[in-house]
Formats: C-alpha cells, sequence, structure tokens
C-alpha cells in the first residue's frame, strides 16, 4: 500500500495536467528534466490526504509521550527522588524509597514542555531519481509526513528549510496539524530546480537565529562529501537532538547487468556512458558505493545524530516503525514506564 501512494505522489508530480510524462509500466520517461512541475493543488491533496492516512495508521500512538520536559518543575513524568522537607506535598511521597531507607523521600517531577521540531529536507536534483517503488523526492516527503505526524501534538511547532538548487526557503515553526500539512504541502510542490544544495549552508541554517532545545532533523541522500556537511551537524548537535535520514536508491549502491547504459547528472547534466555488462567495473561500483555509505554514516555518528536509511525498495513505513522501536528500547533499556 506504502509503495502503490509513494508511485502516486510520483505520478501526479510528474503530470500536474492529467498527461503521465511516463510510459505505460509507470517508469518516468527520459524527457523528463529540470522543467517538471509541481503537484498541482487539485491533484496533489487526494495524494497527499491518503499519505497522511496511511501514515496515521501505521504510525499513530508509537511516540506518544515519549519525549521528557529538560527543566524540573510540575508536571507527570517521574523524575529523581530526594529527601522530604517541611512543606512538601505528601501526595508525591516516595513509598518504595522512604520504606528502603527509613528516611522520607518525595518524588520530583519533570515540567512538560513543548516540543519545537525543525525538518531541513535537501530537494535537490539528485533526489529526482528512483528506480524502484518511488522517486528518493517522494520518499523525502513521505519521511517528513512521517515526522511531522509523530511530532505534532499538544502545542508543539514544526518548521522547515528547503534547499533545491541554490536556493534556501524558510517556513517558520507553527503549532498545529493544519499548519503541518500545510508544509507538506509546500514541499510537494517545490520545483526541481538545477544545480546542487548547498548542504552544510542548508543544517547551518538551522543553527541561525540560536533557539532552544528541541528535535532537528535533516532529510538528504547526502551525495555530497562528508567534509561539506559534517562540521554544521555536528554543531547542530550541541543543542539539539539530531535526526537524519538518509534516501538512497538501490542503483546508488550496485549496478545491475544492462548492456551499456547512458547516466545523466541530474545537477550537473554531464552524460557518461557505461558498458554495466563488465563485471569488474561493477564489483568497483559497488566498492566504492559501500565506501561512500561507511563515511557517511561514520561522519553521522561522530556528530551524535541517530540515522535512518530509507530505501526505495523497501517499506519505509515498516523501517521507521522499526527505528522507533530501537530507539525507544535503547532509551529504556528495555524497560516500559
Amino acid at each position: 500500500m506504502s509503495r502503490d501512494m509513494l508511485g502516486l505522489l510520483r505520478r501526479l508530480r510528474r503530470d500536474p495536467r492529467g498527461d503521465l510524462a511516463a510510459d505505460a509500466t509507470g517508469t518516468p520517461s527520459p524527457s523528463s528534466g529540470h522543467g517538471e512541475l509541481p503537484l498541482s493543488a487539485n491533484r496533489a491533496e487526494p495524494a497527499l490526504s491518503k499519505l497522511q492516512l496511511l501514515v496515521t495508521r501505521k504510525l499513530d500512538g508509537l511516540l506518544q509521550g515519549d519525549y521528557l520536559g529538560l527543566l524540573p518543575g510540575p508536571g507527570t513524568e517521574v523524575g529523581e527522588s530526594r529527601e522530604y522537607l517541611p512543606g512538601d506535598d505528601v501526595r508525591r511521597m516516595d513509598w518504595p524509597v522512604t520504606a528502603r531507607t527509613t528516611i522520607p523521600h518525595v518524588r520530583q517531577t519533570d515540567a512538560d514542555r513543548e516540543l519545537e521540531t525543525w525538518l531541513a529536507v535537501d530537494l535537490s536534483a539528485s533526489l529526482d531519481f528512483g528506480t524502484a517503488a518511488c522517486l528518493k523526492r517522494d520518499l523525502a516527503v513521505a519521511a517528513a509526513a512521517a515526522v511531522s505526524h509523530l511530532t505534532v501534538r499538544g502545542g508543539n511547532r514544526i518548521g522547515a528549510v528547503i534547499g533545491t538548487g541554490e536556493q534556501i526557503t524558510r517556513m517558520p515553526a507553527k503549532a498545529g496539524r493544519k499548519d503541518a500539512q500545510g508544509l507538506l504541502r509546500a514541499l510537494a510542490h517545490t520545483p526541481v530546480r538545477p544545480g546542487r544544495t548547498d548542504l552544510g549552508g542548508l543544517i547551518d541554517s538551522l543553527n541561525r537565529p540560536p533557539r532552544r532545545r528541541g528535535l532537528t532533523v535533516v532529510i538528504s541522500d547526502f551525495m555530497v562529501a562528508p567534509g561539506q556537511w559534517a562540521r554544521p551537524m555536528r554543531k547542530l548537535g550541541v543543542r539539539h537532538d539530531v535526526l537524519a535520514i538518509e534516501i538512497v536508491d538501490p542503483r546508488e549502491l550496485e549496478l545491475s547487468d544492462a548492456g551499456v547504459m547512458e547516466f545523466v547528472d541530474p545537477e550537473t547534466g554531464r552524460l557518461h556512458e557505461v558498458h554495466t555488462g563488465d563485471a569488474q567495473l561493477r564489483a568497483r561500483y559497488a566498492a566504492a558505493a559501500a565506501a561512500q555509505r561507511a563515511e557517511i554514516t561514520s561522519a553521522l555518528r561522530a556528530a551524535g545524530a541517530a540515522h535512518l536509511r530509507l530505501r526505495t525498495d523497501r517499506d519505509w513505513l515498516l523501517d521507521i516503525v522499526r527505528f522507533v522501536a530501537a530507539q525507544r528500547h535503547a532509551r529504556t533499556r528495555g524497560t516500559t514506564r
């Protein structure tokens, strides 16, 4: 079902007028390029609505109450215990600790705070590519929809910076699902522009102006050298919780034996002819791709960012569910609250 929805997003975005720029099998036409139009308003709404419904059904309830306040104070999250002092509310007595120590203790609580989430979404031309169930660009929009659904509740706010070519668009953080849906519509309607997004500058734009601590999510294929974005990512991780969502297509990891093929760099327009029947060439390509992904993983780990890899040939919702479950298990050390 999720693959069908991403395919619908792909086809609608490539043909807002109803004449699909694809062949009968749904494969993008080679003639489509930087001039593609974004989703039209009347056709984008049904696709985005179905995507939201799909995300809601699969992910609803996974992260409810799953982040803590940063300051002590009145709230519902259990904190540390301390010795009882005259004037303390007896309803907060921590009886298990009191019984063990024979000294009266009260349980402190952490204040509930609204969460501010910022998305840095890389929509450069390299994401307008896909050889499996969807384009990487559509998977990036779907990932943003999932993050939005999991974080926007209870007065939480979400904003975004969107990078397309040399242009960076900022959308202020707002509360409520209506504004979050407007953000997703803006992502879906963003046109493809030639050129490569400055990923380091895009990430660094989340550091200016300084914001209170929150959650930042970087969505990209990270197809630039880590030296260009590793430092801004580390700087971002000093103050915020960082999640990096890496978008990958299987043809970026290995080549299939399909004879002589033409490859066009979507960001520069350069054309290369490659003889994919050469087994040694395919082996070198796979080794280089594995080394590149290992370098990306190492840079993200050094920045202290959580790393989620989504592939266009896999069930992206299942990967998100597994990631959330693993993060919860690591945070609670396998226990439940």
